[in-house]
Parts: C-alpha cells; structure tokens; sequence
C-alpha cells in the first residue's frame, strides 16, 4: 500500500492523505498527549508524511515540534507540516508586518522549525481593511526565507483572486469540500484552473457522519458530542436533511462493500478524484483508524459508482454559495458556531 503523493509547487511534495490536526486541539474530547505524539510516527512512516495543524489549533504546534525533536535528521526532512495564520477578528485592525512577524516566529519556535513548509492565511472579516496587506507582510517573510509557500484557507473566489492579483504565490486553498458539500466545485475550482492554485480539502468524511456508524440511525439528539458533530449536522441539513443523508449513506455503502472498503474510504477517494484538489486532510487524534485511511488509495471509482451517487447528488445540491459563505454570516447557524478570537487563548 502506497500514499500516493502530488506536487503542490515546483520542489515541494506532500503526501496526497494529509494528517490533520484539529482533534488535537481539546475540542473533540481529552487528548493523551504522550500516546497523541508517539502515534504521529506510525503516519510518517505509512507514507502520511504531510501534517496540517494551525496557530489557533491550542497545543498542537507544541505537540508536532516535540515529535520533530525526536526524529533524526533524515526523518525530520520526510515530514512536512502545513500551519495557518489567522489573526484573531478583534486584532484585525492592527496587522501589521511585526504583529505578523510574531506570530510566524512564534510557530517557527513551537514545530522547532527553521522554516514553515506552507503558511495558511485566513481573514475573518472582509469588511475590515487590511486583508490583502496581511499577505503582503506574509510575502515578505516569504522572501526572508521564514516562510517556504503560501496558501489560503476559507477564503471566497474574488478575494482569493485579489491576492494572486496582487502578486501573492498563493499555491494553495485550504477549503472543505465533500460529498456533502460541493461549493468548492463551482468558481474556486475555475480560478484554480486558470491560475494553477491547488486545493486542500478538509471536512471529506464530514467529522465522521460520513461512516458505517451512521448507517440506518436516526438523527443525533443535541447536545451534540463535538465541535465537529454540530458544525457537520449542519451541513447535513444544508444537503437536504437526514433522509437525503441516508440515502447518500445506503448508495456508499453499496459501493463500499463492492470494493471491499469502508464508507470513510469511498468518500475520501471520492474528494481525492475532484478536479485541483492536491490533497484529503483526514482528523485524527490517534492512528487506530491509519489501516482504513490507507485504503483509499487501493480502489479507484469507476463509472458504475458515479453512477450510482448522480441522481443522490442532483437531488440534494448541498450548501449553496461561494466558499465559506454561510461561515462568514455570524448571525446565522453556522456563523454562531464559531470561534473568532482563539489566538489570544
């Protein structure tokens, strides 16, 4: 078994199933921080030798810089970790090249690192000036060599093209796309054809609903167990409600058992196959589930499954809108649901 692997920019390899690390941040239950940290070794040496992880994801930098202090030399090169800047809303107004500066030096000394292999740039509030001078200041630290690429997460279309415009390598947008929700495929997928940025796509198994787990169940009663279970039951009501859901489940259930799989895998495989998407970020606080992750990448769909999931999907169109639209409304459910100020914390 093989990860399969993608050129996201001239030189810089990373591992097509990418181990992500937001379970790590305290918000899907207690995190055994020894077990969470020896177990990272298992996916480097699976082949996932690409890591995602955030400024504002509490601990997790920490926890992948005392992983790098304890491989050699030649397995710290095998391993790429993708981090993010995203200034809190309240200090938007205030980003500047040494508010920027700090928070770069201070991932640069939490992954014990003397580069950042691919920063992720986020901007809560596109009312707020600033924005594009924000990645500016990350370009700078680009060319002073702290930062090796630059991507983007949840940004829209026309403000992702407003950075390229401006003269930002942007390689990269992080973004969530599954089968569940297809608004990456719509503009975002466009600009990447016209520009060569890639995708980077997190929520493919939409926080674990979809799985075997779910199968033929009525819906959860709230309070929900997660943070990710409460934002992906909403985007399951987006799809068209529990029934459509079921119904997704029960088409990918028969094309998981048809190819031996489980439904994780089928709808992993099913992102991986999108037009510009480099790579799946799979959420993991353990490696328990690594052997069923792998599997992705021993099936390809073939045209019997698409299709077997066509009419389910143009019955239920999912989320609407560009990218990160319905997060951006803060008086709506979605919006309600975030969290706008985790930097500080």
């Amino acid at each position: 078994m093989s990860v399969a692997r993608f050129e996201l920019a001239p030189g810089y390899e990373i591992a097509r199933l990418i181990r992500g690390g937001w379970q790590l941040a305290g918000g899907h239950g207690a995190v055994e921080r020894g077990r969470a940290i020896a177990d990272m070794l298992a996916f480097l040496d699976s082949g996932v030798t690409t890591f995602d992880c955030a400024d504002i994801y509490a601990g997790v930098e920490e926890m992948i810089g005392e992983f790098r202090a304890t491989l050699t030399p030649a397995d710290c090169a095998r391993l790429g970790v993708h981090t993010k800047f995203v200034p809190d809303w309240s200090d938007l107004p205030r980003v500047d090249l040494a508010y920027v500066t700090r928070i770069i030096d201070r991932s640069l000394v939490r992954l014990k690192a003397e580069v950042l292999d691919l920063v992720q740039f986020h901007w809560w509030n596109y009312d707020e000036p600033g924005m594009l001078e924000a990645a500016q200041h990350l370009q700078r630290l680009h060319k002073a060599g702290k930062i090796r690429h630059i991507g983007g997460t949840n940004f829209d279309t026309p403000r992702t093209l407003e950075m390229i415009a401006a003269g930002v390598p942007i390689v990269s947008m992080q973004t969530q796309y599954s089968l569940l929700d297809r608004r990456p495929a719509g503009a975002l997928s466009a600009l990447c054809a016209a520009k060569g940025m890639k995708l980077l796509c997190y929520g493919t198994v939409a926080g674990g609903f979809l799985s075997a787990r779910w199968l033929g169940q009525p819906a959860p009663a709230e309070p929900l167990a997660n943070r990710s279970l409460v934002k992906y039951r909403l985007i399951i009501e987006e799809f068209g409600g529990w029934d459509a859901f079921q119904a997704l489940l029960s088409a990918l259930d028969g094309i998981a058992r048809r190819h031996d799989v489980s439904i994780t895998a089928v709808a992993t495989r099913w992102v991986l196959d999108q037009p510009h998407v480099a790579g799946a970020i799979v959420g993991a606080r353990y490696a328990e589930h690594l052997p069923d992750n792998l599997r992705v990448f021993d099936f390809a769909l073939d045209a019997d499954d698409r299709a077997v999931l066509a009419p389910i999907l143009a019955a239920a169109p999912g989320p609407a809108g560009d990218t990160y639209s319905l997060e951006r409304d803060r008086e709506g459910p979605h919006g309600r649901i975030m969290k706008y100020d985790l930097n500080k914390s």
